[in-house]
């Protein structure tokens, strides 16, 4: 459970300024990517299956536009709130920025527990939501996706509003469709799978074979259920996952220490990540506390939930085994805990280079709907592996080069980048 008293806005502009500072960036440029350039906030008034009306609050940011339509996700999440989006909505200015993908920073969300609610509420949210932000989004302007809790499902309710409003087709509007319907072959692996090309390289290296390494993952949805496949494709054994469990309302670690059985847990998995504790304990599997994903004596941590989850606290719990932490969530680390891994000397592999495959593939999607041509599946996680290790290489390299740790060395690629668009703009 994340802390409420946590902002992650705050904790956004704070590593900007750290970069911005040795960037020696003028006040201008400061101001202007500090903050969103436009947000929306709305109600959503939704007709309830027992007839009554309940109102959900949604929002939708642009941090940054200045490369491309703003990019970014979706999220339903009854603790969502703005500072969260507008967090989002900048790390996604930087993550597009890092793999040099033409597109800029957006992020959306719902106040809402999906979990509480049927197909028909959901839908009657997602197409609320669309009506709300029509004339301000589209493949040309802010191309929505999915996230935390939503779905190619949902992505479709809010295609066929969009499409209904516009009365043309326009299936780059969104990102994350189901096969058939505009998606791209690829994109359900390409997060997961991008986390694990990135881990690749950093172990290679580090000089380390990732057949001889151990892992410990946060969360079990579909970032890190597709990051554990790639990652024993490739030889390496996961011991502990962690996942919420929706009846007890709590979180719970499931260690195995001879390496967990995937396509077993899948198959006791629910749709939001949450997997069956009985089963998991009756087929040998040791039932711990949540944060314990983090104790384990393993090579690699890889955090694929939500942020704040290593902060001042959970952070002293890491083992000196740990050598690399692959952020497949977004702003998983608070600025207490980095200070920490970095006087650690812990190899970390940024949240927005880490998890930019699903952006990548996501743009790979909206390209093929433009063109109305889509590509087969080998080419697209080609054209994935080839982006995400350009952009590993070229942050390790400026890293090295100017003996920076790695996140500063994101950052510096990706505001360079940005702050370049925005003065060619003539904005600053």
């Amino acid at each position: 459970m994340a802390d409420r008293s946590f902002n992650p806005f705050e904790m956004a502009q704070k590593q900007f300024d750290a970069v911005a500072e040795k960037l020696r960036l003028d006040e201008g440029t400061r101001e202007l990517l500090r903050f969103p350039l436009r947000e929306y906030h709305f109600s959503i008034p939704v007709k309830m299956d027992d007839g009554t009306t309940k109102v959900f609050r949604g929002f939708r940011v642009q941090h940054n536009d200045a490369r491309g339509p703003a990019k970014g996700g979706i999220r339903f999440h009854p603790q969502e709130t703005a500072d969260t989006v507008r967090a989002l909505s900048m790390w996604m200015t930087w993550k597009c920025a890092v793999v040099d993908i033409p597109l800029g920073g957006g992020k959306g969300g719902v106040i809402c527990d999906p979990h509480n609610l049927s197909s028909r509420e959901q839908e009657g949210i997602c197409r609320g939501w669309v009506r709300q932000v029509a004339k301000n989004v589209g493949p040309l302007s802010d191309v929505p996706a999915p996230d935390v809790m939503t779905s190619g499902q949902h992505m479709l309710w809010m295609l066929d509003e969009y499409e209904a409003i516009r009365g043309e087709k326009m299936p780059g509007f969104i990102t994350g469709k189901p096969l058939g319907m505009g998606g791209s072959q690829g994109r359900t692996e390409a997060t997961g799978y991008g986390c694990i090309y990135t881990l690749r390289e950093a172990l290679s290296l580090l000089g380390i074979d990732i057949a001889n390494t151990t892992a410990s993952v946060q969360g079990f949805g579909n970032v890190a259920q597709y990051a554990v496949q790639l990652y024993h494709q490739y030889g390496g054994r996961v011991i502990c996952v962690s996942c919420w469990d929706q009846q007890d309302q709590t979180s719970y670690s499931y260690r195995k220490m001879d390496g967990i059985d995937l396509d077993f847990l899948r198959s006791i998995t629910d749709r939001f990540g949450g997997i069956d504790k009985r089963k998991a304990q009756e087929a040998g599997y040791e039932l711990l506390p949540a944060e314990a994903w983090i104790e384990q004596e393993v090579d690699v941590l890889i955090p694929a939930a939500i942020e704040n989850q290593i902060n001042g606290e959970t952070v002293k719990q890491i083992k000196d085994s740990v050598k690399v932490i692959v952020e497949g969530a977004n702003g998983p680390t608070t600025l207490e805990a980095d200070a920490v891994i970095r006087q650690k000397g812990i190899f970390i592999i940024p949240d927005f280079l880490a998890n930019a495959g699903g952006v990548t593939c996501s743009y790979f999607e909206q390209v093929q709907c433009n063109m109305n041509f889509y590509w087969e599946k080998d080419e697209v996680l080609q054209r994935l592996d080839q982006k995400m290790t350009s952009a590993f290489h070229a942050v390790a390299a400026l890293a090295k080069k100017r003996n920076e740790y790695m996140r500063d060395a994101a950052y510096m690629i990706s505001i360079q980048r940005v702050a370049e668009a925005c003065r060619m703009r003539g904005w600053i």
